[in-house]
């Protein structure tokens, strides 16, 4: 299993008339999550699609548990708890406050499409070599 951590601030403009993180924000703290996390691992998204491979969402899913407010310091935990097999790739998030209490899950399931041909492809060279090694039995 892979798992790794990102904080995000939640800023004014990203909250709704209640007070709390508007809903839809949550995809775009997954989206920052993934390709912060990534970019630690030496995979930029930027470079998969200079080589012909894009990586969207198939499904996206989320819950929400308690709300996250203006100001709040968010944990964003990332886990890929199997190895991306196949065209897709599972990611699932918890989103924490500072007290560590769990606001939100989620999951996002990517499919690696040829960009060419528009055609579901297999998982990048590059995303076996960084991610294989967190699988090893």
């Amino acid at each position: 299993m892979f798992e790794s951590e990102v904080q995000v601030r939640v800023r004014y403009a990203e909250t709704d008339q209640m007070g709390y993180v508007y809903h839809g924000n949550y995809a775009a703290y997954y989206e920052v999550t993934r390709t912060e996390v990534f970019r630690r691992l030496g995979i930029e998204y930027k470079e998969m699609e200079a080589t012909g491979t894009m990586m969207p969402v198939l499904e996206l899913k989320t819950k929400f548990i308690r709300p996250a407010k203006y100001d709040d310091l968010l944990t964003i935990r990332l886990l890929l708890k199997s190895k991306p097999h196949g065209t897709r790739i599972r990611f699932e998030y918890e989103v924490y406050n500072e007290e560590e209490t769990l606001l939100n899950i989620g999951e996002t399931i990517m499919v690696f499409v040829d960009m060419k041909t528009g055609r579901p492809t297999e998982v990048p060279p590059l995303i076996h070599d960084k991610l294989d090694p967190y699988f090893v039995k």
